[in-house]
């Protein structure tokens, strides 16, 4: 357990740009303490004791309002930025360098025993706000989005965005999850339905066929991508 909390410290410092010394990582990092405080409590649940590790969870969000049931299985190196808000049900699986960003919820969508919480797989990063529901699995290196809802399973290697989340994008990206480069799939489809009315529009009052014909040939692609996105 501590080599494990110690690895934690450690993965910190080294992947966090914002730490500029120790005495920050000490006293700056909530994810980081809320994850001490589910080590020792989880290894105390696994004795089959109850209500001292969920006394220990209960001060440990106490203390960086981060919320993590000590049955929760969470693997090495997850790392829980900036923090606040986090919600990690009992059922759920985290793996090995998961990055979660501040209001994320791993939670349940029905009140049946058994598992009911998401499992995230190695390398997964988690935007801000993101709400991961019910026993679903998020593949291998996969990105949610800032915010998005997500209900079903994600393949490996993706990017999910939006409410309720659709895979976007498909194929292994070692850059980290960019918000500002995700798009914004239901402004596009607004997009294309205003840019269609124009064309029609434009095409009765001056009866220029060849112009809604290249008109249309652009606009049936930004259609088309729009529905594989549906479809996953």
């Amino acid at each position: 357990m501590f080599k494990t909390i110690k690895e934690d410290f450690a993965n910190v410092k080294r992947n966090d740009p914002a730490l500029h010394s120790i005495f920050e990582l000490f006293f700056n990092y909530p994810g980081l303490w809320a994850m001490f405080f589910y080590r020792v409590a989880h290894k105390l649940y696994g004795y089959g004791l109850r209500f001292l590790p969920r006394f220990i969870s209960a001060i440990g969000q106490f203390l960086t309002t981060i919320d993590i049931h000590p049955a929760a299985t969470i693997g090495k190196r997850v790392f829980i930025d900036h923090g606040v808000g986090v919600v990690i049900g009992e059922t759920a699986i985290i793996e090995d360098d998961v990055l979660i960003y501040q209001q994320v919820t791993l939670g349940g969508v029905s009140l049946t025993h058994g598992k009911r919480h998401p499992t995230i797989k190695k390398g997964v990063v988690i935007g801000a706000g993101a709400k991961v529901l019910g026993n679903i699995t998020i593949g291998e290196n996969s990105k949610i989005g800032a915010n998005s809802v997500v209900v079903k399973d994600v393949p490996p290697d993706s990017t999910a965005v939006g409410i309720p989340a659709r895979v976007i994008i498909r194929g292994f990206d070692k850059s980290p999850l960019s918000h500002n480069k995700i798009p914004d799939i239901n402004k596009e489809i607004f997009e294309y339905l205003i840019k269609k009315i124009a064309v029609l529009e434009h095409t009765i009052k001056t009866g220029d066929t060849d112009l809604m014909d290249k008109e249309d040939d652009e606009l049936d692609e930004i259609y088309n991508t729009f529905l594989k996105t549906m479809d996953n």
